[in-house]
């Protein structure tokens, strides 16, 4: 019966992550490879400017607490829980999911180039920007905390890591770092770490691997569910709106268009990092059970 249970898981987690590969291939050709995901896009990150006053000491002490320092920190922080509940290999496999994202963004980042459809003259120099190294950092660092903290505290730590997760992604677009697109990308690469993870912690675990259905949280996976799902619908009905103004030239538009793109630009970014992290808990307490067995 349990080799039944991890084949399934292991099914489970290899589906999600093919999934995510594929959603992030689909986004990478609408959004970068395509005039029209470019022009979304844009109207999007043009209308950051609404409002960044208000907004911009919390966005700056976002993203500045980001860096290469702050990640090796967290990731010591992350091995460290797994080794205090002597968990060497989720230690290993934690650390090789953080490094595995944020090297697959930077790789991807320089790889992928960005078509200039004349869609965004001011930043064509800059080139491509997809997918987000910032977001990517919060990603992954989230999901590592969740498969090392005890199933205690799991469930409080799913919240605050996904509250985290959602902000870093949405103040890389305020700040004008980011487009929409390139955080979400960011989301899906680090789910699939997240799952090609889970799958290698499930095959190395013993026959008599301890699962215990307490531990599965599913009331903390519904609610993040229909979070996520609740805020990629508003993010769908504002990309339907920006979708009919298209021909429009963006500085001609008005400030209630601008406002709906790039609020639906951020709750897309939240939404998906919501549904990344209910993903990551559906099968959580089978990859990482109390007792490895």
């Amino acid at each position: 019966m349990q080799g039944r249970k991890t084949a399934l898981t292991v099914v489970w987690l290899v589906l999600l992550a093919a999934v995510q590969v594929m959603a992030f291939v689909l986004l990478w050709h609408l959004a970068v490879r395509t005039e029209h995901g470019q022009l979304l896009d844009t109207v999007a990150l043009t209308g950051n400017s609404i409002g960044r006053d208000r907004i911009d000491g919390l966005v700056g002490t976002v993203l500045n607490a980001m860096s290469v320092v702050s990640l090796l920190a967290a990731t010591t922080v992350i091995g460290f829980i797994a080794l205090i509940r002597r968990r060497i290999l989720l230690a290993i496999v934690a650390t090789l999911l953080v490094a595995g994202a944020n090297v697959t963004t930077q790789v991807l980042k320089y790889l992928i180039h960005r078509p200039d459809f004349g869609v965004d003259p001011e930043r064509a120099a800059a080139g491509n920007s997809l997918p987000s190294g910032h977001t990517t950092i919060a990603a992954s660092v989230a999901i590592a905390l969740v498969l090392v903290l005890p199933p205690k505290v799991r469930a409080w730590g799913a919240m605050i890591a996904v509250g985290y997760t959602a902000l870093a992604g949405v103040a890389t677009l305020s700040a004008g770092w980011h487009r929409p697109s390139d955080a979400i990308a960011s989301l899906l690469i680090a789910g699939a770490w997240a799952a090609g993870a889970g799958t290698l912690l499930v095959l190395t675990q013993g026959e008599q691997a301890q699962v215990e259905r307490e531990d599965a949280h599913r009331g903390t996976v519904l609610l993040l569910a229909l979070v996520g799902l609740g805020l990629l619908g508003v993010a769908a009905y504002a990309l339907r709106a920006t979708d009919e103004v298209l021909v429009i030239p963006v500085d001609e538009l008005n400030r209630p268009r601008l406002f709906d793109a790039y609020f639906g630009g951020a709750v897309g970014i939240a939404g998906t990092a919501s549904l990344m992290m209910a993903l990551v808990l559906t099968t959580v307490h089978r990859v990482v059970p109390r007792h490895n067995g």
